[in-house]
Protein backbone atom coordinates (compact mmCIF):
# COMPACT_ATOMS: atom_id res chain seq x y z
CA UNK A 1 0.00 0.00 0.00
CA UNK A 2 1.41 3.49 -1.12
CA UNK A 3 0.89 6.52 1.14
CA UNK A 4 -0.27 9.68 -0.71
CA UNK A 5 2.26 12.36 -2.06
CA UNK A 6 1.50 16.03 -1.55
CA UNK A 7 1.85 17.68 -4.98
CA UNK A 8 4.59 19.97 -3.35
CA UNK A 9 6.25 16.93 -2.80
CA UNK A 10 9.25 15.79 -4.86
CA UNK A 11 9.60 12.91 -6.63
CA UNK A 12 12.05 10.20 -4.57
CA UNK A 13 12.63 12.64 -1.47
CA UNK A 14 11.11 9.48 0.49
CA UNK A 15 14.12 8.09 -0.75
CA UNK A 16 17.84 7.46 0.72
CA UNK A 17 20.08 9.50 -0.91
CA UNK A 18 23.13 7.81 -2.43
CA UNK A 19 26.22 7.89 -0.93
CA UNK A 20 29.37 9.26 -2.22
CA UNK A 21 30.95 7.53 -4.92
CA UNK A 22 33.50 4.90 -3.70
CA UNK A 23 37.20 4.86 -5.04
CA UNK A 24 38.47 2.29 -7.25
CA UNK A 25 40.70 -0.80 -6.07
CA UNK A 26 43.40 1.58 -6.74
CA UNK A 27 42.43 4.12 -4.04
CA UNK A 28 41.22 1.10 -1.53
CA UNK A 29 44.54 0.09 -1.16
CA UNK A 30 46.46 1.13 1.81
CA UNK A 31 48.37 4.28 0.77
CA UNK A 32 51.39 4.50 3.41
CA UNK A 33 53.15 6.77 4.74
CA UNK A 34 54.20 8.03 0.90
CA UNK A 35 55.25 11.60 2.29
CA UNK A 36 57.10 10.36 5.09
CA UNK A 37 59.01 7.77 2.96
CA UNK A 38 59.81 10.11 0.25
CA UNK A 39 61.60 12.75 2.24
CA UNK A 40 63.67 9.61 4.05
CA UNK A 41 64.88 8.70 0.59
CA UNK A 42 65.36 12.37 -0.32
CA UNK A 43 67.91 12.48 2.68
CA UNK A 44 69.64 9.30 1.59
CA UNK A 45 70.01 10.53 -2.09
CA UNK A 46 71.46 13.81 -0.49
CA UNK A 47 73.96 11.39 0.80
CA UNK A 48 74.58 9.12 -1.43
CA UNK A 49 75.62 12.51 -3.90
CA UNK A 50 78.01 13.56 -1.45
CA UNK A 51 79.24 9.99 -0.63
CA UNK A 52 79.81 9.84 -4.98
CA UNK A 53 81.81 13.26 -4.26
CA UNK A 54 84.01 12.03 -1.07
CA UNK A 55 84.76 9.19 -3.32
CA UNK A 56 86.18 11.38 -6.07
CA UNK A 57 87.85 12.90 -3.91
CA UNK A 58 89.64 10.37 -2.21
CA UNK A 59 90.98 8.88 -5.31
CA UNK A 60 92.26 12.66 -6.50
CA UNK A 61 93.99 12.78 -3.03
CA UNK A 62 95.46 9.32 -3.59
CA UNK A 63 94.32 8.24 -0.40
CA UNK A 64 92.18 5.32 -1.05
CA UNK A 65 94.70 2.98 0.06
CA UNK A 66 95.59 4.49 2.77
CA UNK A 67 93.34 1.79 4.89
CA UNK A 68 94.61 -1.51 4.48
CA UNK A 69 91.80 -3.48 6.21
CA UNK A 70 88.34 -4.04 5.82
CA UNK A 71 86.80 -3.72 9.50
CA UNK A 72 82.78 -2.84 9.03
CA UNK A 73 82.45 -2.39 12.34
CA UNK A 74 85.52 -2.46 14.65
CA UNK A 75 86.94 0.02 11.68
CA UNK A 76 84.83 3.13 12.82
CA UNK A 77 86.66 4.32 15.63
CA UNK A 78 90.01 6.20 14.26
CA UNK A 79 93.39 6.05 15.76
CA UNK A 80 93.47 7.53 19.14
CA UNK A 81 96.81 7.30 20.33
CA UNK A 82 100.07 7.76 19.09
CA UNK A 83 100.86 3.87 19.35
CA UNK A 84 97.38 3.44 16.96
CA UNK A 85 98.46 6.14 14.58
CA UNK A 86 102.08 4.26 14.09
CA UNK A 87 100.44 0.87 13.77
CA UNK A 88 98.35 1.81 10.75
CA UNK A 89 101.19 3.78 9.26
CA UNK A 90 103.18 0.69 9.54
CA UNK A 91 100.79 -1.37 7.01
CA UNK A 92 100.50 1.57 4.89
CA UNK A 93 104.52 0.89 4.20
CA UNK A 94 104.19 -2.66 3.66
CA UNK A 95 102.04 -1.64 0.60
CA UNK A 96 103.62 -0.69 -3.28
CA UNK A 97 101.95 2.56 -2.96
CA UNK A 98 104.25 3.67 -0.05
CA UNK A 99 107.25 1.61 -1.45
CA UNK A 100 107.43 2.73 -5.13
CA UNK A 101 105.80 5.98 -5.05
CA UNK A 102 105.27 7.61 -1.65
CA UNK A 103 108.63 6.77 0.23
CA UNK A 104 109.96 8.91 2.83
CA UNK A 105 106.50 10.42 3.29
CA UNK A 106 105.91 11.70 7.08
CA UNK A 107 103.04 10.05 9.49
CA UNK A 108 101.29 13.83 9.07
CA UNK A 109 101.23 13.42 5.63
CA UNK A 110 99.66 10.32 6.28
CA UNK A 111 97.60 11.45 8.71
CA UNK A 112 96.09 13.55 5.74
CA UNK A 113 95.28 10.58 3.23
CA UNK A 114 93.99 8.28 6.33
CA UNK A 115 91.35 10.87 6.81
CA UNK A 116 90.03 10.67 3.62
CA UNK A 117 89.55 7.54 3.39
CA UNK A 118 88.25 7.38 7.15
CA UNK A 119 85.56 9.56 5.98
CA UNK A 120 84.43 8.14 3.02
CA UNK A 121 83.97 4.72 4.67
CA UNK A 122 82.51 6.66 7.62
CA UNK A 123 79.44 8.21 5.46
CA UNK A 124 78.78 4.72 4.16
CA UNK A 125 78.44 3.07 7.61
CA UNK A 126 75.94 6.38 7.98
CA UNK A 127 74.22 6.00 4.93
CA UNK A 128 73.93 2.14 5.98
CA UNK A 129 72.52 3.58 9.22
CA UNK A 130 69.97 5.67 7.81
CA UNK A 131 68.69 3.25 5.74
CA UNK A 132 68.17 0.56 8.11
CA UNK A 133 66.65 3.14 11.13
CA UNK A 134 64.14 4.34 8.05
CA UNK A 135 63.44 1.04 6.76
CA UNK A 136 62.63 -1.03 9.86
CA UNK A 137 61.04 1.86 11.44
CA UNK A 138 58.40 2.03 8.72
CA UNK A 139 58.44 -1.86 8.36
CA UNK A 140 57.46 -2.20 12.10
CA UNK A 141 54.83 0.89 12.03
CA UNK A 142 53.36 -0.93 8.78
CA UNK A 143 53.65 2.25 6.88
CA UNK A 144 55.37 0.95 4.10
CA UNK A 145 52.68 1.30 0.64
CA UNK A 146 51.75 -1.55 -0.59
CA UNK A 147 54.21 -3.31 -3.02
CA UNK A 148 57.42 -0.93 -2.00
CA UNK A 149 58.53 -3.25 0.96
CA UNK A 150 60.85 -5.20 -2.15
CA UNK A 151 61.95 -1.86 -3.50
CA UNK A 152 62.90 0.27 -0.82
CA UNK A 153 65.08 -3.30 0.91
CA UNK A 154 66.62 -3.65 -2.64
CA UNK A 155 68.17 -0.19 -2.21
CA UNK A 156 69.76 -1.62 1.30
CA UNK A 157 71.02 -4.62 -0.57
CA UNK A 158 72.72 -2.52 -3.07
CA UNK A 159 74.30 -0.36 -0.41
CA UNK A 160 75.47 -3.62 1.34
CA UNK A 161 76.93 -5.21 -2.26
CA UNK A 162 78.65 -1.30 -2.49
CA UNK A 163 80.29 -1.58 0.68
CA UNK A 164 81.67 -5.58 -0.37
CA UNK A 165 82.77 -4.14 -3.99
CA UNK A 166 84.82 -1.08 -2.28
CA UNK A 167 86.79 -3.31 -0.63
CA UNK A 168 87.33 -5.27 -3.34
CA UNK A 169 88.31 -2.69 -5.27
CA UNK A 170 90.79 -1.48 -2.30
CA UNK A 171 92.50 -4.90 -2.00
CA UNK A 172 93.49 -4.83 -5.67
CA UNK A 173 95.69 -2.15 -5.27
CA UNK A 174 97.39 -3.50 -1.91
CA UNK A 175 99.68 -6.29 -3.81
CA UNK A 176 102.14 -6.89 -6.08
CA UNK A 177 103.06 -3.73 -8.08
CA UNK A 178 100.23 -1.62 -8.31
CA UNK A 179 100.32 2.05 -7.43
CA UNK A 180 96.59 2.31 -7.58
CA UNK A 181 93.11 0.34 -7.48
CA UNK A 182 92.38 -1.50 -10.59
CA UNK A 183 90.66 0.72 -12.99
CA UNK A 184 88.02 -1.85 -13.44
CA UNK A 185 86.53 -2.54 -10.34
CA UNK A 186 86.78 1.28 -9.94
CA UNK A 187 84.65 1.44 -12.89
CA UNK A 188 82.36 -1.25 -11.29
CA UNK A 189 82.30 0.44 -8.01
CA UNK A 190 81.26 4.01 -9.31
CA UNK A 191 78.79 2.26 -11.48
CA UNK A 192 76.73 1.05 -8.90
CA UNK A 193 76.76 4.12 -7.18
CA UNK A 194 75.14 5.75 -9.91
CA UNK A 195 72.89 2.45 -10.13
CA UNK A 196 72.04 3.67 -6.58
CA UNK A 197 71.70 7.03 -6.74
CA UNK A 198 69.60 6.50 -9.98
CA UNK A 199 66.88 4.08 -7.94
CA UNK A 200 66.51 6.15 -5.38
CA UNK A 201 65.53 9.63 -7.60
CA UNK A 202 62.84 7.23 -9.32
CA UNK A 203 61.33 6.06 -6.49
CA UNK A 204 61.01 10.00 -5.17
CA UNK A 205 59.54 10.89 -8.53
CA UNK A 206 57.06 7.87 -8.10
CA UNK A 207 56.27 8.65 -4.47
CA UNK A 208 55.70 13.00 -5.34
CA UNK A 209 52.42 11.48 -6.76
CA UNK A 210 49.35 9.16 -5.50
CA UNK A 211 48.83 5.50 -7.56
CA UNK A 212 45.74 6.54 -9.14
CA UNK A 213 47.51 9.85 -10.33
CA UNK A 214 50.15 8.00 -12.02
CA UNK A 215 48.60 5.22 -13.36
CA UNK A 216 45.85 8.03 -15.17
CA UNK A 217 49.13 9.93 -16.56
CA UNK A 218 50.44 6.26 -17.56
CA UNK A 219 47.88 6.51 -20.21
CA UNK A 220 48.97 9.74 -21.98
CA UNK A 221 52.32 8.59 -21.92
CA UNK A 222 54.56 9.72 -25.15
CA UNK A 223 56.05 6.39 -25.91
CA UNK A 224 58.81 8.09 -28.72
CA UNK A 225 60.02 10.08 -25.79
CA UNK A 226 60.50 7.67 -23.54
CA UNK A 227 62.64 5.44 -25.84
CA UNK A 228 64.66 8.49 -26.51
CA UNK A 229 65.36 8.98 -22.56
CA UNK A 230 65.72 5.39 -22.39
CA UNK A 231 68.89 5.64 -25.30
CA UNK A 232 70.27 8.48 -23.36
CA UNK A 233 70.12 6.51 -20.17
CA UNK A 234 72.34 3.90 -21.49
CA UNK A 235 75.02 6.04 -23.24
CA UNK A 236 74.97 8.26 -20.20
CA UNK A 237 75.59 4.79 -18.27
CA UNK A 238 78.65 3.92 -20.57
CA UNK A 239 80.12 7.65 -20.42
CA UNK A 240 80.29 7.09 -16.65
CA UNK A 241 82.00 4.13 -16.22
CA UNK A 242 84.58 5.43 -18.96
CA UNK A 243 84.89 8.51 -16.75
CA UNK A 244 85.95 6.02 -14.42
CA UNK A 245 88.47 4.85 -16.11
CA UNK A 246 90.05 7.58 -17.17
CA UNK A 247 90.03 8.69 -13.30
CA UNK A 248 91.40 4.99 -12.41
CA UNK A 249 94.41 5.43 -14.48
CA UNK A 250 95.19 9.54 -14.36
CA UNK A 251 94.53 9.05 -18.15
CA UNK A 252 92.53 12.71 -17.64
CA UNK A 253 96.15 14.12 -17.35
CA UNK A 254 97.43 13.06 -20.63
CA UNK A 255 96.94 14.57 -24.14
CA UNK A 256 95.86 18.09 -22.36
CA UNK A 257 94.94 19.84 -25.89
CA UNK A 258 91.79 19.97 -27.79
CA UNK A 259 89.78 19.02 -29.80
CA UNK A 260 93.01 17.11 -31.42
CA UNK A 261 94.86 14.80 -29.19
CA UNK A 262 98.75 15.17 -29.57
CA UNK A 263 97.96 16.93 -33.01
CA UNK A 264 96.28 14.14 -34.55
CA UNK A 265 92.77 12.61 -34.33
CA UNK A 266 93.94 9.33 -32.32
CA UNK A 267 96.14 9.51 -29.63
CA UNK A 268 100.20 7.84 -30.67
CA UNK A 269 100.66 4.64 -30.32
CA UNK A 270 96.91 3.79 -28.97
CA UNK A 271 97.40 -0.25 -28.70
CA UNK A 272 100.98 -0.69 -27.87
CA UNK A 273 99.87 -3.13 -25.14
CA UNK A 274 99.59 -6.66 -25.31
CA UNK A 275 96.75 -8.55 -25.84
CA UNK A 276 95.43 -5.64 -27.14
CA UNK A 277 92.13 -5.92 -25.47
CA UNK A 278 94.51 -4.47 -22.16
CA UNK A 279 94.66 -1.21 -24.43
CA UNK A 280 90.95 -0.09 -23.88
CA UNK A 281 91.17 -0.38 -20.11
CA UNK A 282 94.98 0.44 -19.40
CA UNK A 283 96.33 2.66 -22.26
CA UNK A 284 95.48 6.44 -21.28
CA UNK A 285 95.37 7.81 -24.52
CA UNK A 286 93.08 5.51 -25.71
CA UNK A 287 90.93 5.61 -22.59
CA UNK A 288 90.75 9.16 -22.85
CA UNK A 289 89.65 9.03 -26.52
CA UNK A 290 86.66 6.55 -25.82
CA UNK A 291 86.02 9.39 -23.14
CA UNK A 292 85.89 12.23 -25.62
CA UNK A 293 84.09 10.24 -28.94
CA UNK A 294 81.22 8.85 -26.06
CA UNK A 295 80.59 12.28 -25.40
CA UNK A 296 80.26 13.53 -28.62
CA UNK A 297 77.81 10.94 -29.03
CA UNK A 298 76.22 11.78 -25.92
CA UNK A 299 75.57 15.19 -26.83
CA UNK A 300 74.40 14.37 -30.35
CA UNK A 301 72.04 11.85 -29.14
CA UNK A 302 70.64 14.60 -26.29
CA UNK A 303 69.89 16.99 -29.09
CA UNK A 304 68.34 15.05 -31.21
CA UNK A 305 66.04 14.10 -28.01
CA UNK A 306 65.61 17.54 -26.98
CA UNK A 307 64.36 18.30 -30.56
CA UNK A 308 61.81 15.94 -30.50
CA UNK A 309 60.70 17.06 -26.90
CA UNK A 310 60.13 20.09 -28.68
CA UNK A 311 56.87 19.02 -30.07
CA UNK A 312 55.48 17.74 -26.75
CA UNK A 313 51.80 19.15 -25.75
CA UNK A 314 53.11 18.76 -22.05
CA UNK A 315 54.95 22.35 -20.64
CA UNK A 316 56.73 19.73 -17.73
CA UNK A 317 57.85 17.73 -20.21
CA UNK A 318 59.38 19.97 -22.20
CA UNK A 319 61.30 22.07 -19.77
CA UNK A 320 62.50 18.55 -18.23
CA UNK A 321 64.29 18.14 -21.72
CA UNK A 322 65.23 21.50 -22.12
CA UNK A 323 66.51 20.80 -18.44
CA UNK A 324 68.50 18.31 -19.87
CA UNK A 325 70.09 19.75 -22.84
CA UNK A 326 71.53 22.79 -20.41
CA UNK A 327 73.11 20.45 -18.30
CA UNK A 328 74.80 18.33 -21.14
CA UNK A 329 76.08 21.86 -22.52
CA UNK A 330 77.68 22.94 -19.32
CA UNK A 331 79.27 19.01 -18.77
CA UNK A 332 80.68 19.16 -21.97
CA UNK A 333 82.57 22.76 -21.46
CA UNK A 334 83.46 20.90 -18.44
CA UNK A 335 85.16 17.87 -19.64
CA UNK A 336 86.71 19.90 -22.04
CA UNK A 337 88.29 22.49 -19.26
CA UNK A 338 89.45 19.13 -17.36
CA UNK A 339 91.44 18.05 -20.44
CA UNK A 340 92.94 21.58 -21.39
CA UNK A 341 94.18 21.84 -17.51
CA UNK A 342 94.79 18.54 -16.86
CA UNK A 343 92.36 17.30 -14.50
CA UNK A 344 92.83 19.46 -11.30
CA UNK A 345 90.98 18.46 -8.55
CA UNK A 346 88.46 21.07 -8.59
CA UNK A 347 87.35 20.82 -11.95
CA UNK A 348 87.50 17.25 -12.28
CA UNK A 349 84.96 17.11 -9.26
CA UNK A 350 82.72 19.93 -10.65
CA UNK A 351 82.50 17.68 -13.76
CA UNK A 352 82.05 14.82 -12.02
CA UNK A 353 78.82 16.58 -9.77
CA UNK A 354 78.26 17.36 -13.13
CA UNK A 355 77.69 13.61 -14.23
CA UNK A 356 75.06 13.37 -11.13
CA UNK A 357 73.16 15.91 -11.86
CA UNK A 358 72.75 15.12 -15.45
CA UNK A 359 72.00 11.18 -14.65
CA UNK A 360 69.38 12.78 -12.35
CA UNK A 361 68.06 15.20 -15.11
CA UNK A 362 67.93 12.14 -17.78
CA UNK A 363 65.66 9.99 -14.90
CA UNK A 364 63.57 13.02 -14.51
CA UNK A 365 62.67 13.32 -17.90
CA UNK A 366 62.06 9.91 -18.65
CA UNK A 367 60.25 9.31 -16.08
CA UNK A 368 57.95 13.16 -16.98
CA UNK A 369 57.70 11.51 -20.46
CA UNK A 370 55.78 8.32 -19.11
CA UNK A 371 53.75 9.80 -16.67
CA UNK A 372 52.82 13.49 -18.03
CA UNK A 373 51.54 16.33 -15.69
CA UNK A 374 48.40 17.02 -16.55
CA UNK A 375 47.33 20.61 -17.43
CA UNK A 376 44.33 22.97 -18.21
CA UNK A 377 43.55 23.05 -22.02
CA UNK A 378 44.54 26.77 -22.26
CA UNK A 379 48.07 25.21 -21.35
Amino acid sequence: MTTKRSIFQEVGADQPRPTAPRGGMIDAKPKGARRAIRLWLMVLFALVMVMIAVGGLTRLTDSGLSITEWRPVTGALPPLNAADWQAEFDKYRAIPEYQLQNKGMELSEFQFIYWWEWGHRQLGRLIGLVWALGFFGFLLARKIPTGWTGRLFGIGVLGGLQGAIGWWMVSSGLSGTALDVASYRLATHLGLAFVILGLIAWYVFQLGRSEAELMQARRNREARLVTAATVLIVAAAVQILLGALVAGIDAGRSFPDWPLMAGGFLPPEPFALTPIWRNFFEDPGLVQFMHRMMGYLLFVLGVAMWWRARRSSYRATRFAFNAVLAMLCLQMLLGIGAVIYQAPWHIAIVHQFGAVVLWVLILRARHQARFPVAQSLRD
